[in-house]
């Protein structure tokens, strides 16, 4: 069953998520005697290797991360571009890596039927400020997707920032997911979903 969740029902996932192949151990740094991953802004996501290594589905509608169609976009006679037009290619922007970047590769960002958010631990906030941004700052109007480490506990809070799907952890139930965009009525804050506070919204 799927694990996709959008406008408020679970669905079919049309969109193929291409993954970089993964070669050798990952790098890790150890701090106090614990193994930490890092990733900052700036931090490549994938190496020059992995992202040649790519294999791109010649079908159907492709899900790439950001590092690879920025890599790659210009090759085999502009297929990924043609591809974009026919709207049969959106983006995986992980929670470390940049917006400008992806705004500058696509010139008007709502050429993009769909942006996915990669988000790899649940406690990283970037998140909810990406999304934020995306619907704001840079007025996309399209589907915005959650994935990654997402949960139920998450979901009013990415509605809140933007988001419209959210692509459930593997381990997890959609359906007692669902439950959690509903888990307030009336918001007190303004937001993307509700840009009046609650004392304009509501008379007394």
């Amino acid at each position: 069953m799927s694990n996709l969740i959008r406008n408020n029902a679970i669905v079919a996932d049309e969109w193929t998520r291409v993954s970089p192949p993964t070669l050798g151990e990952e790098q890790v740094r150890k701090q106090a005697g614990k193994v930490v991953l890092f990733k900052l802004t700036g931090e490549e996501s994938y190496s020059a290797e992995q992202i040649a290594q790519t294999d791109i589905p010649a079908q159907g509608k492709i899900l790439l991360p950001l590092a690879v169609w920025l890599a790659r976009r210009h090759e085999a006679n502009n297929a990924l571009e043609q591809r974009l037009e026919k709207g049969e290619l959106g983006i995986i922007v992980a929670t470390h890596e940049s917006l400008e970047k992806l705004v500058e590769s696509v010139g008007d960002i709502n050429r993009l039927p769909i942006i996915a958010i990669f988000v790899e631990r649940f406690a990283d906030g970037r998140i909810f400020s990406l999304g934020n941004l995306l619907r704001t700052r840079y007025g996309y109007r399209n589907e915005l997707r959650a994935i990654g480490d997402v949960l139920r506990d998450q979901l009013f809070f990415l509605k809140r920032c933007g988001f419209d799907s959210y692509l459930i952890r593997a381990d997890r139930s959609a359906q007692e997911a669902l439950s959690g965009l509903q888990d307030f009525q009336q918001p007190y804050q303004a937001a993307v979903d509700i840009p009046q506070p609650a004392w304009r919204r509501i008379p007394r």
